[in-house]
């Protein structure tokens, strides 16, 4: 019946332009992507004449101009349509003048920028153009040490603040971060970044092998599967945890047989992961600190990839071999009502939306030699096994992972040659490459 199911599907989608309209609106709602607001966001005035004043607002323009841009629910103006005159304050504003064509704006995020005394201070605010008798919708003030790290910092707590204003009250995703593995110092290593790939920087420093990072709901520890060797010079496969306060790793149980793909609960009491401790890998889960093991599966064939459904933590989707190729199961927290959720070609890799409704997945549909189409990525909606393809250029795309804010997903693809970490909003648009060196993979988008 899945499979009828499927075909019918994926015939309405090539076919019907109606077909894709309509899985873009059911995404759209379960992913809280509404119409886009019609946004302007012209350059910050500078305030003064610091020689500082003029990098640092490059800065700061460009990178609100990028967090609005990526939010995935604003329309962005071109620039080529606003007024001569920027306002740099609120006196300075002439609501008709944005509010009418060429620009047409709904919405105007403005403000000045200054240095003084080794301090970059910005004032912003946002401003209903529809609405002359009470246009503010938004003014904020920030001051920090003048330097571009700083710069962009605000300009994500400027962007996160509109978004979470016009956005429906969810918070924005500018000051989240994404972890990864990467290969550019010679070892794979756990790496992490800002959510637009800036300030990338290395974590680890094994000199071996790691992988599978995932970062705890309060953003304190990163958990993923290293290789290590035991008392007897043994290579083996382990859950390691390295500390973002600490700056190092921190002790954590070690397992026998090999240990993979660790996966945080969202309340961040419990960890899931795949281990072959009692022979066949099967999934099992502990509480935070690696205590009190307890099988969650017992089926011949690999049971992997773990995550939590972070609506309720009441559900575990994973991946199995058990009929064969890997497809995609869920299962309640306890190990009991288990369900397969994928039948064809071999499906990899689950992710489970904010809301607890939606999986994303790779997925090669038609598996075998000569088969045609790639490694794409999918989500499906786990209530009624509706499902829409995201990614459509037949090579390797894998790993997703969603955003806090169940708007955009990072991944890994090979589309240009090496593994290469990218970001997407939810429908599948505004994709973009985040890295460039070395080989990087795995990606994991942070809570908050």
């Amino acid at each position: 019946m899945l499979r009828r199911i499927n075909t019918i599907f994926a015939l309405l989608f090539a076919i019907i332009p109606f077909a894709r309209a309509s899985a873009q609106d059911w995404i759209r709602t379960g992913t809280n992507r509404g119409a886009p607001v019609r946004l302007a966001a012209p350059d910050f005035k500078a305030a003064t004449g610091d020689p500082q004043s003029a990098p640092l607002n490059t800065v700061f323009n460009q990178t609100l101009w990028n967090d609005l841009d990526n939010s995935g629910i604003f329309e962005m103006i071109s620039k080529s349509f606003y007024p001569l005159q920027a306002p740099g304050s609120p006196g300075e504003m002439k609501l008709d003048t944005w509010a009418n064509a060429p620009t047409n704006a709904s919405m105007v995020a403005f403000g000045n920028l200054g240095v003084a005394s080794g301090k970059v201070e910005v004032q912003g605010w946002l401003f209903d153009a529809k609405n002359a008798s009470s246009p503010q919708v938004l003014g904020k003030q920030y001051k920090e040490d003048a330097t571009p790290e700083n710069a962009r910092r605000i300009a994500h707590r400027f962007a996160d603040e509109i978004i979470f204003r016009l956005g429906g009250g969810i918070p924005g995703v500018a000051e989240t971060k994404l972890y990864f593995i990467s290969s550019r110092t010679g070892s794979k290593e756990v790496w992490s970044m800002d959510y637009d790939g800036a300030g990338q920087q290395q974590l680890t420093h094994m000199r071996s092998l790691a992988l599978s990072p995932r970062v705890s709901p309060d953003n304190a520890r990163v958990a993923f599967s290293g290789l290590t060797m035991d008392s007897q010079r043994t290579p083996s496969w382990q859950i390691l945890m390295y500390s973002l306060d600490l700056g190092r790793l921190v002790s954590f149980p070690h397992f026998g047989g090999g240990n993979y793909s660790p996966a945080w609960s969202s309340d961040g009491a419990r960890l899931a992961f795949s281990s072959s401790m009692r022979g066949d890998p099967e999934i099992f889960s502990t509480d935070a600190n690696g205590g009190g093991p307890k099988r969650l599966t017992a089926f011949k064939g690999s049971d992997v990839a773990p995550v939590w459904n972070p609506k309720t933590n009441g559900q575990i989707a994973w991946v199995s071999g058990r009929n064969g190729l890997p497809q995609i199961f869920i299962m309640d927290a306890d190990g009991s009502n288990v369900q397969q959720i994928t039948s064809e070609g071999y499906a990899v890799s689950p992710s489970w939306s904010p809301n607890g409704q939606l999986l994303a997945f790779s997925w090669i549909r038609h598996y075998g030699p000569g088969a045609p189409g790639g490694q794409d990525i999918y989500i499906m909606d786990v209530a009624s096994r509706q499902f829409v393809q995201l990614t459509h250029d037949a090579r390797v795309n894998d790993f997703p992972s969603w955003s806090p804010d169940g708007r955009h997903l990072v991944f890994q693809s090979n589309r240009k040659g090496a593994d290469q970490i990218w970001t997407m909003l939810a429908d599948g648009t505004h994709q973009q490459q985040l890295t460039s060196e070395g080989r990087n993979s795995q990606p994991n988008w942070s809570y908050k």
